[in-house]
C-alpha cells in the first residue's frame, strides 16, 4: 500500500508540474503573438490583406523582435527555458515569412524604418495589456505629429471633407511596392552619409551629373505633348523614364528648360494622381496655369490661405510653403500618389518648419503608396554645398538621417567597396546619380530650345496692396461702364440693336485715355505703377533665386522705387549688385556696368528699362527679369537685346513678371497680340508697329468689354 501511495503521489506531482508548465507557456506575450500570427496567416490565405491585417502583421513582427531580445538577455531564465521560448519565437517568425511570401507587399512592413500607423500603435498596446505587460508611454510628438506654433492653426477645407465622405474606404495602394532586403548588410557598420556627400566634392572633371535616360530614337513620337504644345527631346527623355518605372527624381535642370512641364507629364506617365505640388508663393499660380496646358484632363486647384475655395476633388493640389503648416494634417491623409517639391533648396535646413512638414508629407505618402512618384525640382548646381541636399535626399527616400536606404543601399553594397577604398567615392557618387539625379544645362540642349524666348511668370498679389489695386481696377471698370451707358442713353442716332456696340466701346476707351482721372478716379498709368510697386518684392525674390541657381541676372524695372525695393531684397539676401539708372554720370554708369561684367561676386544688375534699354552689352548673363511691363514690345525687345547679343553663347530667357487678376494680364495680352505671338516666340522677331498709345487704348477696350459682358451674363 505504501508503494502504491508513493506512485499516486508521484503521479499527482507530475500532473501538477505539467500544469504549471502549461500555465507558464500560456503566460506572457508569446501566446498572444502565436494566436495573432495565425489570424494573419488565415486572412492572407483567404486573399484578405486589409489595413487591419497589415497592422497585425507589423505589430507581431515588432513585438516578436523585442521579445527575442528580452529572452536572450533575461538573467532569470535557465538555458532550457530560454531555448524553448526562442524556438516558439522562431515558429512565429517562420509563419511571418511564409505569409509575406504570399503577399510581397508585407515585406515593406518588416523594414526597420517602416512607419508604424496610429492603428498599429493602438493594437500594440492592446496586445501588451492582454499579455499582462505594461505598454510603453507615448513619446513626445515628433515630425509625424506636427506641432504648430500657437499663431497657426490646422484647417480642413469643406470640399476636402466632402471628398473624404465620398471615398470613406480609401485604402493604401501597395501595387508597386518592392520587397525590402532585411538581412544584415556588409556596410552596416560604416558611416556612409559623410562619404556620400564627399563623393560629389571629389568628383573629377567630366563626372556624370545625370542618370541614364531613355534613348528616344527608337520611338521618337511615343510622348506627344497636348495639341498646340511642343515637347522638347530633353523633356521627353525624363517623361519616358517615368513611364518606364523610375519613381524618384532630383530634377536639377537650369532655369528655362521646362522643369514644370516635365514634372506634370511625368506624373501623367506614372499615373501619379492625385498629385501634391509644394512651391514658393511666387510661382504657385503659374503651376496651375501650366497644369491646364500640359495636363488639361487633370483639374488643378491652388490653396490660398485657409483653402476655403479649393476643389477637394481636383487631381493636382498646389500649395505654397508659407501656408503648408495649416494644411499638413489633411494633406497627409488625402491619398496622394505623387509629390513634387519645386525650388527644393527651400527645404535644405532640416530644422525649419517647412522642411519638417515636407518630410512628414513624403513619409505619409510613401506609407500609403508603395512606390509613389517623388520629384524635387531645383536649378541649384549639385556641386554647391552638397550637404544642403540631405533633406532633399530624405524627401526622395534615398536616405534617412543616419544611413542610405533601399535601392541606394543595395547599389552601394553591389560596388563591393568600403569608404576606405579610393574607388568607393566615384562609385558611390554614381550610385546616387543613378537614383534619379537629372541635370542638364542650356548649352547641353541648345538645339532643343529657341535662342531667345520670353517666359511669363504669373504672381498673385494677395496682400493689402493687391486688394487695393483690384478695387481700383473695379472702380475704373465701373467708370467706363457708366460712360458707355450714358453715351448709349443720350445718343440720337447710330446703332440701336442688342449686344455690345464695339465702336462705342472704343470711343469710350479713347475718352478715358485722353481725360485720364479727371473724374477723381485712378487712370491706367497710376494703376500700372502701383502694380509694379506691389510685385517688386516678388520679382526681386525670383531674380535672387535665379542668381543663386545659374549665375548673373539682369533685373529691369521702369520706376526708381521698384528698383529701390529690389535692391533692398538683394541686400537682405547677401547678393552684391550693380545699378544702372538715368541720373548717373557717364563715368559712374560705366563703373557699374564693368562691375557686373567683370566682378564674379556681383551677381545682379538692377537696370532702368528706359535708361539701360539701349547701348549696353550685358551678355555675361543669359537670364533677365522684367519686373514691370513695357508699354510696347519694342521697348521690351530692346531690353532683351542687352543680353541676347553677338558673343552670347547660351540661350536667353526673359522672365516677365505678371500680376494675375489685374490689368497687368490685359496689358501683356495686348502687347503679345499686337507684336505677334509667333514672331516673339521665334527669337523676338516681329513687326515693330505697336505704340504705347495703342496698348493703353486696347487695354481699356478689353477692360470695358469684359465688364459689359460680365454685366450682361
Amino acid at each position: 500500500m505504501a508503494r502504491g501511495g508513493q506512485r499516486q503521489n508521484g503521479a499527482r506531482r507530475g500532473t501538477q508540474q505539467r500544469r504549471r508548465t502549461r500555465a507558464v507557456d500560456n503566460e506572457g506575450i508569446i501566446p498572444v503573438l502565436a494566436r495573432t500570427v495565425r489570424e494573419v496567416e488565415n486572412a492572407v490565405g483567404r486573399g484578405s490583406v486589409m489595413s487591419s491585417v497589415r497592422s497585425k502583421f507589423q505589430v507581431v513582427a515588432l513585438l516578436a523582435r523585442e521579445e527575442r531580445t528580452r529572452v536572450k538577455t533575461d538573467p532569470d531564465l535557465n538555458e532550457s527555458r530560454r531555448g524553448e521560448q526562442l524556438k516558439r519565437l522562431d515558429g512565429i517568425a517562420t509563419i511571418l515569412a511564409t505569409t509575406a511570401a504570399r503577399d510581397s507587399t508585407l515585406f515593406t512592413l518588416l523594414d526597420e524604418n517602416a512607419e508604424v500607423s496610429e492603428s498599429a500603435k493602438v493594437l500594440m498596446r492592446e496586445m501588451l495589456e492582454e499579455a499582462g505587460l505594461e505598454a510603453p508611454e507615448e513619446p513626445e510628438p515628433q515630425v509625424d505629429d506636427v506641432v504648430l506654433p500657437a499663431t497657426h492653426r490646422q484647417v480642413v477645407p469643406q470640399s476636402v471633407v466632402s471628398r473624404q465622405l465620398a471615398n470613406p474606404f480609401l485604402v493604401p495602394d501597395f501595387t508597386n511596392a518592392r520587397q525590402v532586403r532585411t538581412q544584415a548588410r556588409r556596410l552596416a557598420g560604416w558611416e556612409l552619409l559623410g562619404p556620400l556627400f564627399r563623393s560629389f566634392e571629389y568628383a573629377g572633371a567630366g563626372a556624370s551629373a545625370c542618370m541614364a535616360l531613355p534613348d528616344l530614337e527608337a520611338d521618337p513620337g511615343a510622348f506627344q505633348a497636348p495639341d498646340g504644345l511642343e515637347l522638347m527631346p530633353h523633356q521627353a527623355q525624363l517623361v519616358a523614364s517615368a513611364a518606364g518605372g523610375h519613381r524618384t527624381f532630383l530634377l536639377a535642370d537650369e532655369p528655362g528648360l521646362g522643369k514644370t512641364a516635365q514634372a506634370l507629364l511625368a506624373a501623367q506617365a506614372a499615373d501619379a494622381f492625385p498629385l501634391l505640388v509644394v512651391v514658393p508663393n511666387v510661382v504657385k499660380t503659374n503651376w496651375a496655369r501650366e497644369a491646364g496646358l500640359w495636363t488639361p484632363a487633370r483639374p488643378a486647384t491652388v490653396i490660398h490661405g485657409d483653402g476655403r475655395d479649393i476643389d477637394g476633388f481636383a487631381d493636382i493640389v498646389v500649395v505654397n510653403y508659407e501656408v503648408l503648416d495649416r494644411h499638413v494634417g489633411w494633406l497627409g491623409e488625402f491619398g496622394f500618389r505623387g509629390m513634387v517639391v519645386d525650388e527644393a533648396h527651400f527645404i535644405k535646413n532640416k530644422q525649419s518648419q517647412r522642411s519638417q512638414h515636407v518630410l512628414h508629407l513624403s513619409e505619409k505618402i510613401r506609407a500609403r503608396a508603395g512606390r509613389p512618384l517623388l520629384m524635387a525640382l531645383t536649378g541649384t548646381p549639385l556641386i554647391n554645398d552638397i550637404e544642403d541636399f540631405q533633406a532633399i535626399w530624405e524627401f526622395l527616400g534615398w536616405i534617412n538621417d543616419k544611413v542610405p536606404l533601399g535601392d541606394l543601399m543595395e547599389s552601394l553594397e553591389e560596388t563591393g567597396l568600403t569608404p576606405q577604398d579610393p574607388g568607393f567615392y566615384p562609385a558611390a557618387r554614381q550610385s546616387v546619380v543613378d537614383q534619379g539625379i537629372v541635370r542638364r544645362r542650356k548649352v547641353d540642349v541648345a538645339a532643343d530650345i529657341p535662342a531667345r524666348r520670353v517666359a511669363d511668370l504669373p504672381v498673385e498679389l494677395d496682400d493689402e496692396a493687391g486688394r487695393s489695386i483690384r478695387e481700383a481696377e473695379r472702380e475704373l471698370a465701373r467708370r467706363l461702364v457708366g460712360r458707355y451707358e450714358s453715351a448709349m442713353a443720350t445718343r440720337s442716332s447710330g446703332r440701336t440693336g442688342e449686344g455690345i456696340d464695339h465702336d462705342l466701346v472704343r470711343r469710350v476707351a479713347q475718352w478715358e485715355r485722353e481725360d485720364g482721372s479727371s473724374e477723381g478716379g485712378e487712370n491706367v498709368f497710376g494703376m500700372l505703377r502701383r502694380i509694379g510697386q506691389a510685385k517688386a518684392g516678388l520679382a526681386a525674390d525670383y531674380a535672387a533665386q535665379l542668381a543663386r541657381s545659374v549665375g548673373k541676372v539682369v533685373f529691369f524695372a521702369k520706376h526708381v522705387d521698384v528698383m529701390d525695393q529690389a535692391a533692398e531684397v538683394f541686400t537682405k539676401r547677401g547678393l552684391r549688385y550693380s545699378s544702372v539708372r538715368g541720373d548717373q554720370t557717364t563715368k559712374h554708369r560705366q563703373e557699374q556696368i564693368d562691375a557686373f561684367v567683370n566682378d564674379p561676386d556681383v551677381s545682379i544688375a538692377v537696370c532702368s528699362l528706359t535708361a539701360a534699354g539701349v547701348g549696353l552689352n550685358l551678355q555675361v548673363a543669359s537670364n533677365l527679369v522684367l519686373a514691370e511691363l513695357s508699354w510696347t514690345d519694342a521697348e521690351q525687345t530692346q531690353a532683351i537685346d542687352r543680353v541676347h547679343r553677338i558673343g552670347q553663347e547660351e540661350p536667353v530667357t526673359a522672365w516677365r513678371i505678371i500680376a494675375t487678376q489685374t490689368i497687368d494680364t490685359r496689358i501683356a495680352e495686348v502687347i503679345d497680340r499686337k507684336a505677334g505671338l509667333a514672331a516673339r516666340a521665334l527669337d523676338g522677331a516681329g513687326e515693330d508697329v505697336v505704340t504705347s498709345v495703342d496698348v493703353q487704348l486696347e487695354a481699356l477696350v478689353t477692360l470695358l468689354t469684359d465688364a459689359l459682358e460680365e454685366q450682361a451674363a
